[in-house]
């Protein structure tokens, strides 16, 4: 211990007496979490400030007590995630039948249950983060557990999509880009930015989580909806008292059942699997469309474990105007950035192509230099269908075609088809047929009828004439038909959109 003068001891005692009022933060030790654990401020004093006015004496270290137990909240960092999760568990318990059985459901299913964790060990972080952020209870990052098995893949009947499950609309109306080159439902960051985003704005319409969570798997309208029935019933309006489809009514307690799992692994005779509570990946920048080849092999991972990743992407370029970022392993991020800097060769080999006119895919390949199969598999363009004018797909790049695809058409491009060949019929006119009849019968136009079989205007049907019918719907069980006319399967859609 070093020793003072007098005006400098006077200096420390004041500095001492106002360190003690303020409150105390701590840093955790590890690297990994980037939050501070602060403890509450001390109650301010009342009293009047106390000045010295007489002789300094010095000063006695009183001896620390021993004995007495500290009031003061632990500073460790939790030791993993499920622990720090744990601490954020804010929401209310939800205490049911259908609790214990959705319980005794996961429990019994140990592999299940490893190889959900497993998938969300990948994401769980940064979705902690995230509600952390908001100030959200830390149980709703186990919300893709009963959503999807934490599969960013997954699809559901209905169409929704990614480890969040959105549906194409509700996607859009929460800036979810569906496009011929990524489904950002699948992204692991728009996708939890998107539902976190849902999540608050049905917290904030119904105020109870058990509502919000019911809302957010059978629609808000339907919980709106049955809310009022009770009301003018005069029912209470409780998640518990509402008539819901069976789906959302287990919803709640399959979640609460996966909470309680995690509260209390050992009570379910449960292991864990270990997850670190530091950042599994970290979102690097590109500014250049790059082949996911060439970003595995910069970063040194497999092609596999960049797209569990990037999950949005099905095609083999990231197109850099649309995702202006790419999330690779913690420790193989540097590698990526450092081997980019270092790379001299070109970045992509795809690019994106409008479709001038409506052409088959073998007419397309044949202009592009590639075999059709490969321009099929490619842009995921399904057997016996054509391009319609106005489609963008990915085509080989060329000395003509070396930009990098613009924003609008990587954010908002799509694949239109229509069938290769339409199907066509051929039915024998009736006595006392008509045109009208006929179109009518088949729902199809007469102007079409007439161009088809190449008819002028005032040209008059004859018993027994053979017409041709391309497309249209056939006739329901009760209409008559010849019955030697040939039956053909008819597509009734003359163009629909291929699933991004």
């Amino acid at each position: 211990m070093r020793f003072f003068s007098l005006s400098l001891l006077l200096a420390a005692a004041v500095l001492l007496g106002a360190c003690s009022s303020l409150p105390v933060a701590h840093q955790p030790a590890t690297d990994s979490s980037r939050d501070t654990y602060a403890l509450p401020s001390p109650a301010r004093s009342s009293g009047p400030s106390l000045v010295h006015k007489g002789p300094l004496s010095v000063l006695q270290v009183a001896p620390a007590a021993t004995t007495e137990v500290s009031s003061v909240a632990p500073l460790a960092a939790p030791a993993d995630l499920w622990e720090r999760m744990r601490r954020g568990f804010a929401m209310p318990d939800l205490d049911s039948d259908l609790v214990r059985d959705r319980e005794a459901w996961y429990s019994a299913r140990p592999d299940y249950l490893e190889r959900m964790t497993e998938r969300g060990s990948k994401y769980l972080f940064h979705i902690v983060e995230e509600l952390e952020r908001r100030n959200l209870p830390l149980e709703l990052a186990l919300l893709p557990f009963i959503e999807s098995a934490f599969n960013p893949q997954a699809v559901s009947h209905a169409k929704a999509a990614g480890m969040w499950q959105f549906m194409p609309a509700t996607g859009r109306h929460f800036d979810l880009k569906q496009s011929a080159f990524r489904d950002d439902r699948r992204d692991v960051l728009a996708s939890t930015r998107a539902a976190l985003d849902y999540l608050e704005k049905l917290y904030g319409m119904f105020g109870d989580w058990h509502l919000a969570l019911a809302a957010y798997n059978w629609g808000e309208g339907s919980v709106s909806r049955a809310i009022k029935r009770n009301q003018q019933a005069g029912l209470p309006t409780s998640y518990t008292d509402l008539r819901m489809p069976t789906e959302t009514r287990f919803y709640v307690p399959k979640f609460q059942a996966m909470k309680n799992i995690v509260a209390q692994p050992e009570r379910f005779r449960t292991t864990l699997p270990n997850i670190g509570n530091h950042p599994f990946f970290d979102a690097v920048p590109i500014d250049r469309d790059m082949d996911v080849a060439l970003i595995a092999q910069l970063a040194d991972v497999s092609e596999k474990d960049l797209r569990q990743l990037n999950p949005s992407h099905n095609k083999p370029v990231i197109l850099a105007a649309g995702t202006p970022q790419v999330l690779l392993p913690w420790d193989n991020a540097k590698r990526f950035e450092e081997r980019l800097r270092q790379h001299a060769g070109p970045l992509a080999s795809w690019t994106a192509w409008r479709v001038p006119r409506t052409m088959s895919v073998a007419q397309v390949a044949q202009e592009h230099g590639m075999s059709e199969q490969h321009l099929r598999d490619v842009n995921r363009i399904p057997p016996r269908m054509k391009l319609q004018a106005g489609s963008t797909i990915l085509v080989p790049r060329s000395n003509r075609q070396q930009a990098d695809v613009p924003e609008h058409i990587a954010d908002n491009g799509q694949i239109l088809l229509a069938p290769e060949r339409a199907a066509t019929r051929k039915v024998k006119v009736r006595k006392g047929d008509t045109l009208a009849k006929i179109a009518r019968t088949h729902k199809v136009s007469v102007a079409a009828l007439r161009e088809w079989n190449a008819l002028k205007p005032d040209q008059a049907l004859k018993a027994g004439q053979v017409l041709v019918l391309v497309g249209g719907t056939a006739p329901g069980p009760g209409a008559k038909q010849n019955p030697k006319s040939t039956k053909t399967q008819v597509n009734r859609s003359s163009k629909s959109k291929t699933k991004p």
